[in-house]
């Protein structure tokens, strides 16, 4: 029996009951798993282990994909999450009951699915993002997925993608370290001005610089301690060489940034983004 477990958990802790058969696994071995509860059966077809991945035994359940933002973040990608558990169906496709606060996104892969698959790939999980999360939001997802190269814009342009999702590729910086960098020229295009990201300036690079000497830093939860010296110290040298520095952090980005913007407005009307 062990060699049932064994398998399950080669398969991610969730199999679908054919493939193990297809597998050379006996069905009466997969059945006595079950019985003495081995293994589960999130529905009929599929077996689980006891301990597996709630997701993943959720959405076999289902019937569903995990997807959209929700596998966006297990990837490891920048998400702001809506507290939602965000699942993909086929079109015209019944599926099995879905726990309250769960988002089932009904629409046809850009990649087909494998029977066998729980979650979703990049492409698709991108697609769904582009069509559920607002422009800033989605793009700060799209590039977070570029700058981990879990895809290239190359192959994305050969997808055949919704507008809307053409256009966020087309929007995508490779120049951004987080999804609160994506957020910045998005917000501060009324300006037309021009917002280089990542600029080196005396020995380091800076987040932004506004046309010729204003400078906007964000800060991360790792900015303390030796970091926060070190900004601290360059913060002076870019003083020192007639920069002008604005360094905020992730609270002010998310949930302050009508002060924000107040600050950064008013220092383009002093001409503080000008060459003296």
């Amino acid at each position: 029996m062990g060699y049932v477990r064994d398998a399950v958990v080669a398969a991610g802790g969730v199999a679908r009951v054919a493939t193990l058969r297809a597998d050379g696994l006996p069905r009466r071995a997969i059945a006595q798993a079950v019985s003495v509860q081995a293994l589960i059966r999130p529905r009929n077809g599929w077996v689980a282990l006891p301990d597996a991945d709630p997701l993943l035994v959720a959405a076999a359940r289902a019937g569903v994909v995990l997807s959209c933002i929700t596998q966006a973040e297990r990837l490891g990608l920048w998400v702001f999450s809506d507290g939602a558990v965000h699942v993909a169906a086929p079109q015209h496709r019944h599926v099995g009951e879905v726990k309250t606060g769960t988002r089932v996104h009904w629409s046809r892969p850009l990649v087909p699915r494998h029977p066998d698959a729980l979650i979703d790939p990049i492409e698709n999980v991108l697609a769904a993002v582009a069509s559920c999360q607002p422009h800033e939001r989605a793009l700060a997802v799209w590039e977070s997925a570029l700058r981990h190269t879990l895809v290239t814009r190359e192959s994305m342009r050969r997808m055949p993608l919704p507008a809307v999702a053409r256009s966020l590729l087309e929007s995508c910086s490779l120049h951004s370290d987080s999804g609160l960098e994506t957020f910045i020229p998005v917000r501060l295009r009324f300006l037309r001005l021009q917002i280089r990201q990542q600029v080196w300036l005396a020995g380091h690079p800076v987040d932004f610089l506004i046309g010729d000497r204003l400078v906007l830093q964000i800060d991360g939860g790792h900015h303390v301690g030796s970091q926060r010296r070190s900004d601290i110290a360059h913060d002076a040298q870019l003083t020192l060489m007639g920069y002008h520095v604005i360094r905020i952090d992730y609270v002010q980005v998310m949930t302050g940034w009508p002060d924000v913007h107040d600050v950064i407005v008013r220092a383009v009307a002093q001409g503080l983004h000008r060459a003296a």
